[in-house]
């Protein structure tokens, strides 16, 4: 097989995406990516600042208000790489290993990553992070979802393309109350998220084993909206090496990524204790 770069990079970069779960392109805005290059890069975001709605009567002056807007920085801090040998022999016998590993190895970047952003809940803002909950029921399952919808109403974060993520433990009690909706069921036409187990309480409910665990068997299980984290990722190398003194080749890549919490009133989280 002739390696090509450019093609092996865009190809790792579609496995590790197929396998994202917390970082996956519908859970967190990619808004900045192609503005990074390499571990280090700062990319600025602009946040737009509310604009006043006033009443108005006819005939009065219209007043054109200076709307302030902020600035977040997000740092790409964040770099891991793999590198991997193949003997000649037995790239002979297995056929493109080389391929397939590069493809595994972005998988496995992919779980690092998930728990990178993951780990992002505790700068959720104080107010919406729930107390421990004791979920040992399919009812308490559903009812606490309610809590994270609830919360999430009161800071006026918008309906559509809300989600949560359950470890799989807590999507086992979500599959007996009558209230979830199962995935595989839904009859639904759209495509699934990555993860996507099915729907309840106004979420896309997505399972993974990134989930965080804050202590003992208390997780963080976090709901949101796609605006609420931003996260760029690259992955910047992957180069072919002839090894010296044996018959083989490696393979080598690395890839950078960061994110940042933009709108911390756009997150909730609940404390789900398994007891």
């Amino acid at each position: 097989m002739v390696f090509k770069p450019e093609v092996w990079t865009a190809q790792a970069l579609v496995s590790l995406r197929k396998a994202l779960v917390y970082a996956a392109p519908q859970i967190v805005n990619h808004d900045y990516e192609g503005e990074i290059k390499k571990v280090g890069d700062t990319v600025h975001i602009k946040m737009l600042g509310d604009v006043t709605v006033k009443s108005y009567t006819s005939g009065q002056d219209i007043t054109y208000e200076d709307v302030p807007d902020a600035e977040a920085t997000l740092k790409v801090d964040q770099a891991d790489y793999f590198a991997f040998k193949v003997d000649d022999i037995d790239r002979a016998q297995a056929g493109d290993e080389m391929a397939a590993r590069t493809d595994a190895a972005s998988w496995k970047m992919s779980e690092k990553v998930d728990s990178y952003v993951a780990g992002l809940y505790t700068q959720v803002q104080s107010a919406n992070v729930l107390p421990s909950t004791a979920i040992t029921s399919g009812d308490a399952a559903y009812n606490a979802l309610v809590d994270l919808k609830v919360r999430l109403d009161e800071c006026n974060v918008q309906a559509n393309g809300r989600y949560v993520v359950v470890p799989s433990w807590y999507h086992g009690w979500l599959l007996k109350s009558a209230n979830f909706i199962n995935a595989e069921k839904s009859g639904s036409t759209a495509p699934l998220l990555n993860g996507q187990v099915g729907r309840a309480a106004g979420f896309d409910i997505l399972m993974s084993n990134a989930v965080p665990i804050i202590s003992g068997d208390d997780y963080a299980v976090m709901a949101g909206v796609r605006d609420a984290i931003s996260f760029a990722d690259q992955v910047t190398e992957i180069e072919p090496i002839r090894l010296q003194n044996t018959f083989a080749s490696a393979v080598r890549g690395l890839h950078v990524y960061g994110a940042k919490v933009i709108r911390p009133d756009a997150l909730a989280v609940l404390t789900a204790s398994k007891s």
